[in-house]
């Protein structure tokens, strides 16, 4: 490590933060005004290799976008900004096509610049640019504010980032555009493959570690768990992760809490998509007794799937958690304390899951072999038209 970076990495996060963002939203180029058409091509820039859910969440815009007819070109960011190895290694920067078209920009608030910088003037020059920001508390960090002076409109995906967003955004339209949710296509694995018995009733709980645990709130479900089932050995909780040696202190207490009870186990891998439908497929019901979501890819594919849902009522899965297979946990609101400081913003508040309700929840869906099929959901596809025309 040079001195310099040893010495960059001594300034406090919010300093990076700052001079980073600060920098980058300086030399990008900015969007033109008065805002084009959009029409010509369409491309989708964002964490396109990235193993997160911004990076699935990119991937799935694409893909839809794709279906609906569009034909989109993919840029993928993931190396630019830094977040991890670039999907084609010969390809590795981002390569937009010039000329007029839409640009839609899938990296949060703060680093709009630092991907129109990235991505070049010509990529930026006559297109429309729309950013597509995901985010999970009820008001948005100061250093959002820059990013609206990149994009002509905002996409997110739930009435309840929409709130937040348009809060900050000052005439900046924002529209909900709901994450796609595409049908299961699960492998061939089976429970045999994820070490899990046939006899048992098993509650899946999966979170990327390196994000936020005290968001993900594993530790609410290991405590649900244990007061619905004791130790009882045919009652399992899965704890699906990855991420875990960047997660640090909070990580090893959600490890430690897990290695207490003999009937929670921890899956700390990688898996593709179709494996992890395959896990979701091998279990017997979701939990996510998450503080705050955006969207809740887990709850709304578990829902596809046809899979009871144990969830926090509270935040973007309430746009479409409903039906038989929706179990809505009570909560209270709380001030919203991360360790890992993703979310660590004054005056913000999330939620905190009733977890005996959650408990008792799962105790019947455990007894009742109806509660643990009920009929999937179908989530319609998004009719991206009115926004992006053709």
């Amino acid at each position: 490590m040079s001195l310099l970076h040893r010495a960059w990495r001594l300034l406090p996060r919010d300093a990076r933060r700052a001079a980073l963002f600060g920098g980058t939203a300086l030399l990008a180029p900015r969007p033109e005004r008065p805002m084009p058409d959009g029409g010509g091509s369409v491309t989708v820039a964002g964490f396109l290799g990235a193993p997160t859910g911004l990076g699935a969440a990119a991937r799935r815009l694409a893909r839809a976008l794709r279906e609906a007819g569009y034909d989109p070109h993919e840029a993928d960011l993931t190396a630019a900004l830094k977040q991890g190895a670039p999907r084609d290694p010969a390809r590795p920067r981002p390569v937009v096509p010039p000329g007029p078209g839409t640009l839609l920009v899938h990296v949060n608030g703060p680093m709009m610049g630092w991907a129109m910088l990235a991505l070049g003037r010509a990529a930026v020059a006559g297109k429309r640019v729309i950013g597509v920001w995901n985010w999970e508390l009820p008001v948005l960090p100061a250093d959002w504010r820059p990013g609206f002076r990149f994009a002509h409109e905002v996409w997110v995906s739930s009435r309840f980032t929409a709130s937040a967003v348009r809060e900050m955004a000052g005439g900046v339209p924002v529209h909900v555009v709901p994450c796609p949710v595409p049908a299961p296509d699960p492998s061939a694995l089976g429970r045999a493959d994820f070490g899990l018995p046939d006899d048992a009733f098993v509650s899946l709980c999966l979170f990327d570690a390196s994000s936020s645990i005290a968001r993900k709130n594993p530790l609410a479900a290991i405590r649900a768990h244990a007061l619905a089932f004791g130790d009882r050995p045919d009652r399992l909780l899965l704890l699906k992760t990855h991420g875990t040696g960047f997660a640090g202190a909070p990580w090893a207490e959600v490890a430690a809490a897990a290695a207490a009870r003999p009937n929670v186990r921890v899956l700390d891998a990688a898996l593709d998509r179709r494996d992890l439908w395959a896990l979701m497929a091998a279990s017997d019901a979701v939990v996510s007794l998450h503080r705050a979501e955006g969207f809740g890819f887990a709850v709304a594919e578990a829902m596809r799937l046809g899979r009871p849902v144990v969830a926090t009522g509270w935040s973007g899965n309430t746009d479409f958690m409903r039906g038989p297979g929706a179990h809505a946990v009570p909560y209270r609101l709380v001030p919203a304390e991360d360790p890992q400081d993703t979310y660590a913003i004054p005056g913000a508040r999330w939620a905190e899951a009733d977890v005996p309700a959650a408990a008792a929840i799962l105790a019947r869906i455990a007894e009742d072999p109806a509660l643990r099929r009920p009929p999937p959901v179908d989530f319609p596809a998004f009719d991206y038209a009115p926004l992006l025309g053709r």
